[in-house]
């Protein structure tokens, strides 16, 4: 028996439908697509979710002082006259920020090579580029749905049967997150 189903795709194909379908399923929570597609979907999805909930809590918090380029009311950068030369007012700021231990940073190195970027469109502005933003998957991997399946031992995702497809009589699935 072969390792995987090659969905009659080249490599290159099959990859690269492979990773948009977990993407789209990490990202919605559940997707419909054909049988054998979503039992691929589910071996890369499950391993994804594991690796987050293994590493979920695998950081520690420092407080670092960052210049910040102060602005005024619109939002714009303040200026100053110096020596006859605009300069950019900075003013100190201090954050706290994650820093990852080295296996969650491998944890999210494999999860980059999985994911594609996803950009998030507000309702209102569909169809247009103005205030979209970009989602930041691995984020939301080791902040949303890993504490989710932390107790839980695998089985992330369901597959429901819906019936054939129309066009081509193929078994529909939903598959989805648990």
């Amino acid at each position: 028996m072969a390792k995987y189903r090659k969905l009659g795709r080249t490599s290159g194909q099959r990859k690269a439908l492979l990773r948009n379908q977990v993407t789209n399923l990490l990202y919605h929570g559940s997707i419909r697509t054909t049988e054998t597609k979503a039992k691929e979907i589910r071996k890369i999805a499950e391993s994804m979710i594991a690796m987050a909930v293994r590493e979920k809590d695998n950081f520690e918090t420092v407080t670092v002082t960052a210049k910040v380029a102060k602005k005024d009311a619109e939002g714009k950068r303040v200026k100053e006259v110096k020596d006859g030369k605009k300069v950019t007012v900075y003013e100190e700021v201090q954050k706290e920020i994650k820093k990852d231990a080295p296996s969650r940073l491998h944890a999210r190195h494999q999860m980059l090579k999985v994911f594609y970027p996803v950009t998030e469109v507000p309702a209102s502005n569909k169809g247009k580029k103005k205030n979209t933003k970009e989602v930041d998957m691995v984020a939301k991997m080791f902040d949303e749905i890993a504490p989710k399946y932390a107790d839980r031992n695998g089985g992330y995702t369901r597959i429901v049967k819906i019936g054939p497809r129309k066009g081509d009589a193929a078994m529909e699935v939903l598959i989805e997150l648990v």
